[in-house]
């Protein structure tokens, strides 16, 4: 929001939230009802819904463009990161489609001139195109000027300029106010060309896409136009403006303020002088390196739109499944087929945190994916040709997130260790941190606890741990407590009991893995916590019980660029395994820390040290939970 807000700031719609559409629906409506029983068919009337979705797919596809290519690195403008923030005032970017195709029905309806317009006419789309580069441009040029005086400024236009670093859907992002002065100005060539009649489909349509996409290119933060077409035709520089010149616009405020022609900045003296320079070094730059890379991989089909580069909004905040997800199911059915045939995997994140470049590597394979014995083979490749890139790359830290790592699967990352002793780069399973992660998620005055579901590499440190420190580890089957028992230390046995009947009422903290049962949920007394020891979330089927979130910690402010949520976990979390490859490198280990091989109680103290020291701190209970 601007710093003083004017009048009118909020869109007539903001108080409706998601159910803002209903404001188009009539028309919408009315254009389906008048294709199937008018004739002739309005064309002009009844294209206007198509437009209003194209235009609102063309966004988001620039959106994920633009994050997939900056978070590579390469001709990348700006290297400063967003924030959940701007992810938040930038949600509202489709308004402006709304208002516009609310302005387009009505325009249709009350001139006798937009009905019945012809596909295409050479003289209006010309005379769209000259009143563009003349009028247009021009009167924008100084009304972005007006809108820099510090009147104007405080008031409406301090809101566009608070994103530093742009994303394409910034371009729309203004108070109420500012959109009713921009459509007034680009509708100069609409209504002319009305009143001329020479207006017709093509030149309508033509010229919104014309603005979408030169108002998504000026803000995506890569450099994308080529050298060549300036060597081409060498007066392009003053016709057509490129992302770096506007990113400049971002980062100086008093240079750049040109509209799409770089004209009359140079007509008037308030071309940056740095524009050729930042052109060419973008243009020229290469990709991150990159030290740290957390390797992972799609969940459910539908967790596709809440990577980083697919729905912005909905990726930050904590997955779940949304009503809309119904209607996008072809999408969805689509992209479950692509990575059927597509192999390769891809980056989804990059961030900064003490002079540590981050990425996060997308396996395009879902959980259903890992679980079928006949794919392991597959997947083990994949997760191996990764670590070889990696290590190609000269990655210092690879931490295996989610399914990639498992005793089933690929020995919690031992078997890849065996293969290709010489590569430098180090697998981190995250082990260490997760179960020190749990550990300090325990309430301080625990003096037992139920530990069930499937047992793990992860749950056999805990419990050893536990036990070690005075803690007793109950069991709901002969079974697990015979695996504990064989893998926990002799002098500390004693600490194992196998649950009863007579013991449960006792218990209220129970740690529980992947498989957990709803019978065994059941079992539990009510306000009983539940902590998870995977990294997947429980099923929440109690809701007389506290569900804790996985393994995860909530980072520090110097970590940068993050503005979605990592899966399920709340915003500024960041799971166990992620952090342990963030630390194994910050602390200079060398030693991979992965495979099948006991955890000592010491690995556990040294891990967690080093969590609180580079300002990484647990997740804290729910705020109702109080331990009897």
């Amino acid at each position: 929001m601007a710093t003083k807000p004017g009048i009118p700031t909020d869109w007539p719609w903001t108080p409706l939230g998601n159910f803002k559409y209903i404001v188009i629906a009539p028309w919408a409506v009315h254009s389906t009802y008048r294709f199937v029983t008018d004739d002739p068919v309005d064309l002009g009337y009844s294209l206007v819904l198509p437009f209003l979705l194209f235009r609102i797919l063309h966004n988001q596809v620039w959106i994920s463009l633009s994050r997939y290519y900056t978070t590579k690195g390469k001709r990348r403008i700006l290297d400063k990161g967003i924030d959940f923030n701007q992810v938040d005032r930038e949600t509202n970017w489709d308004d402006q489609i709304l208002f516009n195709g609310l302005l387009f029905y009505i325009g249709i309806m009350l001139l006798p001139q937009a009905k019945q317009l012809p596909l295409w006419r050479t003289d209006g789309v010309l005379m769209a195109a000259m009143l563009h580069a003349g009028p247009v441009e021009f009167l924008y040029y100084w009304l972005h000027k007006a809108l820099h005086h510090h009147f104007l400024y405080s008031r409406y236009h301090s809101h566009h300029h608070s994103s530093i670093v742009t994303e394409p859907i910034t371009s729309v992002i203004h108070p109420f106010a500012e959109h009713i002065a921009y459509f007034i100005l680009f509708a100069i060539p609409l209504l002319t060309t009305l009143l001329t009649r020479t207006a017709s489909i093509a030149s309508f349509a033509g010229y919104v896409i014309y603005i979408d996409f030169m108002n998504n290119m000026g803000h995506c933060n890569f450099e994308l136009v080529p050298k060549r077409l300036f060597h081409l035709f060498p007066p392009l520089k003053f016709l057509c403006y490129t992302p770096s010149f506007h990113s400049l616009h971002h980062t100086q405020f008093r240079t750049n303020y040109s509209l799409f022609m770089p004209l009359y900045d140079y007509i008037y003296g308030t071309m940056d002088e740095t524009s050729d320079t930042l052109y060419e070094k973008s243009l020229e730059r290469g990709e991150d390196r990159v030290d740290v890379v957390h390797l992972t991989h799609l969940t459910t089909p539908e967790s596709i739109y809440h990577l980083r580069i697919g729905l912005a909004s909905f990726a930050s905040y904590p997955f779940s499944y949304r009503w809309f997800m119904r209607l996008l199911w072809p999408f969805t059915s689509l992209s479950m087929l692509f990575t059927l045939f597509y192999a390769s995997l891809f980056v989804s994140e990059r961030n900064s945190f003490e002079k540590l470049n981050l990425q996060s590597w997308i396996i395009p394979r879902y959980n259903l994916q890992y679980l079928l014995k006949w794919r392991k083979d597959a997947i083990n490749n994949m997760i191996e040709k990764a670590i070889l890139e990696a290590n190609k790359k000269g990655v210092k830290v690879l931490s295996l997130g989610l399914m990639n790592q498992g005793e089933e699967l690929n020995r919690n990352g031992e078997v890849y260790i065996h293969k290709h002793p010489e590569m430098k780069v180090r697998v981190v399973d995250g082990s260490r941190l997760t179960a020190a992660v749990v550990i300090n998620s325990l309430p301080k005055s625990t003096t037992k606890i139920v530990m069930t579901g499937n047992l793990t590499k992860v749950a056999y440190t805990i419990a050893s741990a536990l036990c070690q420190r005075g803690v007793e580890v109950l069991t709901l089957l002969p079974e697990e407590y015979e695996k504990l028992r064989s893998l926990v230390p002799q002098e500390c046995r004693d600490r194992l009991v196998l649950l009863t009947s007579e013991t449960l009422a006792s218990n209220k903290v129970w740690l529980m893995g992947e498989g957990t049962t709803r019978e065994e949920q059941e079992m539990a007394t009510k306000g009983t916590l539940f902590i998870p020891f995977s990294q997947f979330p429980l099923k929440q089927l109690r809701r007389d019980c506290i569900y804790h979130t996985p393994p995860a910690l909530i980072i520090p402010k110097s970590l940068v660029n993050i503005h979605s949520c990592e899966n399920w976990l709340p915003r500024k979390a960041m799971s166990a395994t992620r952090v342990a490859g963030i630390l194994h490198a910050l602390e200079g280990w060398e030693m991979h820390e992965c495979g099948t091989s006991n955890i000592l109680l010491s690995d556990l103290d040294q891990v967690w040290e080093a969590c609180l020291t580079h300002g990484f701190q647990p997740l804290l209970l729910p705020h109702h939970f109080q331990y009897p």
